[in-house]
């Protein structure tokens, strides 16, 4: 490991609380040091009050906040002495820590404090970091984790038995201080939890850090227990459907519908075909504080139901023996390891799900490294089940508040790189959808991002379809909702002039690539935890055609048929089948400046009169079907299948 500080750099954060910050970040860019708003950082100042009096501040990382991306406004400031003052309590209640917390920030606009900065505040230096590196865990972890930990670092470190965080930890802590500091200090060993280095300035603390992290990755290295070598496995197949089965059983035991993360590289298919899975991966997490991340242990398997009657006995173990009563959080897993799927991260969000991956990739090699060592041990489940029920902890996914209506479900959009398809994509996202998005046009890839996972896909080739499906299903774990979208218009012509052969494309286009895509999505919508939905993007041209449109509209009148009958087939296995015909909505691909110009003349009528030349006298835009489409997909229309709305201002031919 090596360290990241750069003097140019750091010279853009002037002052202590900005030298804070830039350090803070160097340790949130290594994610074998702290993932996901893990670890914390302090600084100790003092600077005046409003009458100009010196008073001693602790600045510590608010909750919530994450290393990598802090701003000094992520820092509360607490007055020091009072911190100091907690620490020599006999006992202090996790409510009446809050509170003093709460009650001794500085600044009213501030995060709520660090549950640790008791602990930071009993340290000495001005500079404290705390980590949960990937390296000490791996000595940690072990049967022999504290003779490990003295032959890496001597005296220079102190050492502490794990105790769980909050104010028994903070007055251990103080305890070890007032016993045993010394100037000379480097760091301070947490057994089971992490390390901490303080400094006079930013970039001792800091580098110490580094040093000492790294002195454990060569201890490691030196032992035969830092490389991990996994076998070449190459691609192997995956059954989707019975993939899209696991995602549903997760979300049945969840309560409510998840997203299912696959990653199957060679080491995430190592890691599940480990001859001796269930011995290493069943012991425990690397560090408790992941535990509201990841669950306890991870399922090994499928067996979803038996997973949730192992949870609820650990339950019904530990609950008993809590301070104050505990309700059972959803008994579903979030991580599975499984020899075909690899490793499955489960999530209420595709943020979610990816933190999951985050944590248990780092949490493989923990387990590897400290296997090699001599054998990985984790905490007993009593101590991980206080961390899991903890008020504190579950404070923090309180904060996180109700999740949007679509949150969990997948939605596959087609012709989603613009117009009606583009929009449908923003207006699903905005309800919490995560979205596969398809589209031959390259401009697909700018909806790129954690939540729509953007594949380019001609519908009419089924071979691409198929990828694209079990390419989408692989990344989210099922397909919920589907938005039937792609489609062409071609020029008018009348019947007498219309080439077969532009008959036969637009057909491919409109109806033929529909049907395929609708056999295929079968499977997964019947699987959906809130029962599959398709929403077809028709045209008022089904209930009023026009001359020239011979292609269009018999495509679109048979797409509407076909998803009439999908309607019938498909309510017994509760799936719904609706359709949209939207008209004149002029912000798409298929109405250029010039057509728009010319039809407006044709009609002896100005541009903006020929836009609102419906009954309503109202403009339509793609946002505008986006919304109806996200509405009639959600639920508000659970229990509305085979219909047909118009969206078009008011048609008097369709009326």
């Amino acid at each position: 490991m090596h360290s990241l500080w750069d003097d140019e750099e750091a010279r853009q954060y002037p002052g202590d609380l900005g030298q804070r910050v830039y350090t803070s970040r160097l340790l949130g860019r290594d994610k074998s040091l702290v993932l996901h708003g893990g670890g914390n950082t302090s600084v100790k100042v003092r600077e005046p009050d409003l009458f100009g009096e010196e008073r001693d501040v602790l600045y510590v990382k608010g909750s919530g906040w994450d290393l990598e991306f802090i701003e000094a406004e992520g820092f509360a400031p607490v007055d020091l002495n009072h911190l100091r003052r907690l620490a020599e309590l006999e006992a202090l209640s996790d409510p009446e820590m809050v509170n003093e917390l709460k009650t001794h920030t500085l600044r009213a606009d501030a995060p709520t404090p660090s549950v640790e900065a008791i602990l930071h505040a009993v340290i000495p230096a001005k500079y404290v970091d705390h980590t949960h590196a990937d390296a000490l865990l791996s000595l940690t972890n072990n049967p022999e984790g504290e003779r490990h930990v003295r032959a890496v670092y001597g005296d220079r470190v102190l050492v502490l038995p794990y105790v769980m965080p909050g104010f028994d930890l903070a007055r251990e802590c103080a305890r070890l201080v007032r016993e045993a500091w010394r100037d000379d200090l480097e760091g301070l060993v947490l057994m089971n939890h992490g390390l901490f280095t303080f400094g006079a300035t930013a970039r001792e603390s800091y580098e110490r850090m580094i040093r000492l992290v790294d002195e454990a990755e060569r201890y490691l290295e030196a032992r035969g227990a830092w490389a991990i070598h996994w076998p070449d496995l190459g691609p192997t197949p995956m059954d989707t459907v019975a993939y899209a089965r696991l995602r549903a059983d997760i979300s049945r035991a969840a309560g409510r519908p998840m997203v299912l993360l696959a990653e199957r590289d060679d080491a995430a298919l190592g890691f599940a075909r480990h001859p001796e899975v269930e011995r290493i991966a069943r012991q425990g997490p690397a560090t408790p504080d992941h535990v509201i991340r990841t669950k306890r242990l991870p399922l090994i398997g499928r067996d979803v139901a038996a997973y949730e009657e192992e949870y609820i006995a650990y339950f019904e173990a530990h609950a008993p023996h809590a301070a104050e009563p505990k309700t059972m959080l959803d008994p579903a897993p979030r991580v599975v390891l499984d020899r075909e799927f690899g490793l499955c991260c489960a999530g209420r969000t595709p943020k979610e799900a990816a933190i999951v991956r985050d944590i248990y990739r780092h949490t493989m090699d923990v387990i590897l490294r400290a296997e090699a060592l001599g054998g990985y041990r984790a905490l007993p489940a009593k101590d991980i089940f206080d961390m899991e029920y903890w008020s504190l902890e579950q404070a923090k996914l309180a904060r996180q508040g109700e999740p949007p209506e679509l949150a969990g479900e997948v939605a596959l959009v087609t012709g989603a790189a613009s117009g009606i398809g583009r929009a449908t994509v923003a207006s699903l996202r905005a309800r919490g959808a995560a979205v596969i998005a398809l589209d031959v046009d390259e401009a697909v890839h700018e909806l790129d991002g954690v939540d729509c996972l953007t594949l380019g896909c001609d519908v009419t080739d089924p071979d691409q379809v198929e990828m694209a499906l079990e390419t989408g299903v692989e990344h989210f774990g099922g397909v919920d909702m589907a938005v039937l979208n792609a489609g062409v218009f071609p020029p008018g012509t009348p019947i007498a002039e219309l080439d077969e052969d532009e008959w036969r494309r637009v057909m491919a286009v409109n109806l033929d690539a529909n049907l395929s895509l609708m056999r295929r999505l079968a499977p997964y919508l019947a699987l959906a935890p809130r029962g599959g939905r398709v929403l077809v993007m028709g045209s008022k041209n089904v209930a009023a055609p026009g001359p020239g449109a011979a292609a269009y509209s018999a495509s679109k009148a048979a797409l509407t048929q076909l998803a009439r009958v999908a309607a019938l087939e498909w309510a017994g296995q509760g799936v719904r089948m609706n359709v949209l015909h939207p008209d004149a909505v002029f912000d798409t691909g298929i109405w250029s400046d010039e057509v728009l110009a010319a039809r407006a003349a044709h009609y002896g009528l100005s541009l903006e009169e020929y836009k609102r030349k419906n009954l309503l006298g109202v403009e339509l835009e793609s946002r505008d079907v986006a919304e109806l489409t996200a509405v009639v997909l959600g639920p508000v229309f659970a229990k509305v299948t085979g219909a047909q709305i118009p969206i078009d201002g008011g048609n008097e031919r369709v009326i």
